[in-house]
């Protein structure tokens, strides 16, 4: 069964990194949000293959849940910190479950 899911959080992920270049030149951004949404794509493929197998997307949506809320919690700006927190969360409550 195909984790379409997990596929479009990796493309929602990698979008936002294309974005912040895009709109700020940032870099960091760009290079962060190509980074996780490749693990989170891989993690999308792992699930794909075997459903068992959670642990590269739920460590990739942990991070980033993490990260992203740390920013959303200084910032209080939903965009883009508390979307990705928000979706992050989302993510790995649809893995733990």
């Amino acid at each position: 069964m195909t984790d379409w899911v997990g596929y479009g959080y990796a493309a929602l992920i990698a979008s936002g990194g294309v974005m912040g270049y895009v709109k700020a030149r940032s870099v960091p951004s760009l290079a962060a949000g190509l980074l996780f949404g490749s693990l989170a794509g891989l993690g999308a493929y792992q699930i794909s293959q075997d459903p068992t197998n959670i642990w590269v997307s739920l460590v990739t949506s942990g991070a980033l849940a993490g990260v992203m809320g740390k920013r959303f919690y200084g910032s209080r700006k939903m965009m883009p910190a508390g979307m990705m927190a928000s979706a992050s969360l989302l993510m790995v409550g649809k893995l733990g479950s």
